[in-house]
């Protein structure tokens, strides 16, 4: 619990470049990732990242850092409690 309550007083921001580079900082935790999908929990919610070629670059979560490569075709964000009973519903039907 402490440590995000540290994340919160950090802050949280994303910078993307010619849509080809992308930061995120106030990352908690990353969820999911392939070469068409991220998703990145952050203190401002969960984000979900859509595009090609999709790179981790740079994961650092005791900083809360995040670097991403590749063409970035969407960023959509999401509170917590959305994201977690849309993908458990979604894994709940695969599953039966």
């Amino acid at each position: 619990m402490e440590e995000r309550r540290n994340n919160r007083l950090r802050g949280h921001s994303v910078i993307l470049e010619n849509r080809e580079k992308l930061s995120i900082s106030g990352v908690e935790h990353v969820n999911n990732f392939n070469s068409e999908l991220v998703v990145v929990e952050t203190i401002a919610g969960v984000i979900t990242i859509k595009g090609e070629d999709l790179d981790v670059n740079k994961l650092n979560i005791e900083d809360g850092n995040v670097a991403i490569n590749g063409t970035i075709h969407s960023m959509t964000y999401s509170d917590r409690e959305s994201f977690s009973s849309k993908s458990s519903g979604f894994f709940s039907k695969m599953f039966k």
